[in-house]
């Protein structure tokens, strides 16, 4: 005789699968925070998220002059490695890894739980991943320029703290939807983002001043500008912008800021006056892990302003209108 089980039954049985397997994803998720941070795909003194160490590839960054690393660049380092991971042809993080690496809550994204299923997008959101195309050059001047990028992003992008080629798209479109005559960037690095801005600025007949405080970035954003032929219409400032910025007098189209974190406040109360109405500061690292929250608490609650947060699943850039 055939022995049937109950649908009560069969319900409770899921519950308990679902509750066992839970706990047994909590317990080796906390198993992986041990010294070292090390566990499934997780950074560590050994291989990890596809490359080095987090430790070994600290050597690959920069060093501050006193030859230590910050900790803005070790976090942005990590998180931004972390949020790309995905996409990296060369990583062997998937999504799911990055979830568990990140927690349930954690700053610096989604916890676990929030990451959209393949084919399945966030609540409240689109998924679009199967929408982007890469950049299509109109010209073979622009075809250059995006190789030169490309040539970068690949080969000087992971010791430079550059931001992801998405973000870069983002500012050529809103540079060139200003129709910007004069851009203000704080943090030249190796001028990656500066070329994405010259991309929009050769169009609309603007210029570049770009600031950054370490020599040997200085020089290496000085080549790339000539390799992309977009050296005339750039001037690099060497020198602490907080002070440098001082000097300047023209008007504002667009202000970037990506540089000291801390320092965004102050920037922004230096140049905000010289912001055009109908202008743009735009502002990187913006995620809850990195942004400083008085500039947050400025740019949000100036009436003379309007801000939105994009791209809050990598880095996160804040969009700040000043208003007509």
């Amino acid at each position: 005789m055939k022995k049937f089980i109950s649908t009560p039954l069969v319900v409770c049985l899921a519950v308990v699968a679902l509750a066992v397997g839970s706990s047994l994803a909590t317990a080796q998720e906390r198993g992986s925070r041990g010294p070292g941070m090390r566990g499934p795909g997780m950074p560590g003194r050994g291989p990890g998220i596809g490359g080095p160490g987090i430790v070994e590839a600290f050597d690959q960054i920069d060093k501050n002059a006193d030859g230590k690393v910050s900790k803005d660049e070790a976090s942005e380092w990590f998180w931004q490695r972390l949020a790309r991971a995905d996409a990296d042809s060369d990583s062997a993080l998937t999504r799911k890894e990055l979830e568990a690496v990140r927690g349930p809550g954690q700053p610096g994204g989604p916890g676990r739980g929030m990451w959209p299923r393949p084919g399945r997008p966030m609540r409240g959101a689109t998924d679009t991943a199967s929408f982007e195309r890469s950049t299509l050059p109109k010209t073979e001047t622009e075809k250059k320029i995006l190789g030169v990028l490309e040539d970068m992003y690949q080969n000087q992008g992971r010791r430079m703290m550059n931001v992801p080629p998405e973000d870069g798209r983002l500012l050529r479109l809103l540079t060139e939807t200003v129709d910007a005559k004069h851009v203000v960037e704080i943090g030249t690095s190796n001028g990656y983002s500066a070329i994405w801005l010259c991309l929009a600025l050769r169009t609309t007949g603007g210029k570049l001043t770009t600031h950054e405080i370490n020599a040997g970035r200085a020089s290496l954003a000085r080549e790339n500008f000539k390799r992309a032929g977009v050296d005339q219409i750039v001037t690099l400032v060497e020198g602490d912008a907080h002070e440098e910025v001082t000097k300047l007098k023209e008007p504002i189209d667009v202000l970037f800021l990506d540089a000291d974190k801390e320092g965004y406040i102050d920037y922004l109360n230096k140049l905000l006056p010289l912001v055009r109405p109908g202008g743009l500061i735009l502002a990187h690292n913006m995620s809850p892990r990195q942004a400083d929250p008085r500039y947050v608490e400025a740019i949000t609650t100036n009436p003379d302003l309007e801000t939105i947060f994009l791209h809050m699943e990598g880095a996160g850039v804040g969009v700040t209108l000043k208003k007509r």
